[in-house]
């Protein structure tokens, strides 16, 4: 690992693992909306979003999917490794004020094809809130 490049294929094992942990706020909520353009009332409506079955505003599903690509890109396989696909199902909602804790870890190494398969799992107070497998491509160490 050198300052701006993360792991390479040859460092990672099968069982290794990073999180990242968020509390969300109202502006986290307020600038997601404004930066994908999804202003879906459910998200920044309070009266709106009581009459859901949510009861109260929830924040945007890919927000986790965003602090899932936050592990990827900065621990593990961090700078360099390159996210190429993700497959997540949503469980459970999370409301602002909510710390989202965000983990990937290696379930499977291609070395041929320099593939890491991650599971990728967001909690908050240990309830999964959503949970997949992502893909990153990864580099192998330069020759010296």
């Amino acid at each position: 690992m050198t300052e701006l490049h993360g792991l390479y294929l040859e460092d990672l094992k099968e069982g290794m693992k990073a999180s990242y942990a968020k509390t969300i706020t109202e502006a986290d909520v307020v600038l997601f909306a404004g930066i994908t353009g999804d202003d879906n009332p459910v998200h920044i409506n309070a009266e709106y979003a009581e009459q859901t079955m949510f009861e109260q505003r929830i924040v945007h599903g890919m927000f986790s999917a965003g602090l899932i690509s936050a592990v990827l890109g900065t621990r593990l396989s961090g700078p360099g490794a390159i996210y190429i696909d993700q497959q997540l199902s949503f469980k459970a909602p999370v409301h602002i004020g909510d710390t989202v804790v965000a983990t990937a870890t290696v379930v499977e190494i291609n070395e041929e094809r320099r593939r890491v398969r991650l599971e990728t799992i967001c909690r908050v107070n240990n309830k999964v809130v959503a949970e997949g497998f992502a893909t990153n491509m990864v580099d192998r160490k330069p020759v010296q």
